[in-house]
């Protein structure tokens, strides 16, 4: 089954047009490194939790939304792999992230269940 890259930061609101040309032009690094689907989504509906939730998760501060990207791969070796030639990639280095690097956070999973319509 296909492995996940998952992504949790928050963006200024301002910077929303700057950050989806960001997120436009990663995805010919993640294509060509065997990325199957690349998935960017703005957060317009996250409520406050009574324990932990997504803005306080990221430290979301006044003015900003918290944005939910995930990357799809065929396997785990095929993600680990792209993401070592990436990172070397002085393209990769250059690119524009209009995003406090600091309050996010990433991780990959290993799909355990999918269905598609």
């Amino acid at each position: 089954m296909t492995y996940i890259t998952g992504f949790l930061t928050p963006v200024k609101v301002a910077d929303r047009d700057r950050y989806i040309r960001s997120a436009e032009a990663s995805w010919p690094f993640f294509q060509k490194n065997g990325c199957l689907h690349h998935h960017e989504t703005w957060g317009v509906d996250i409520a406050d939790g009574h324990t932990t939730d997504f803005n306080r998760a990221v430290k979301k501060e006044e003015g900003e939304a918290v944005v939910l990207a995930w990357l799809v791969w065929p396997d785990k070796k095929t993600a680990d792999d792209a993401w070592a030639r990436m990172m070397e990639d002085p393209d990769m280095q250059q690119m524009d992230m209009p995003f406090d690097g600091k309050r996010m956070m990433w991780g990959g999973f290993e799909t355990i269940f999918e269905r598609k319509a």
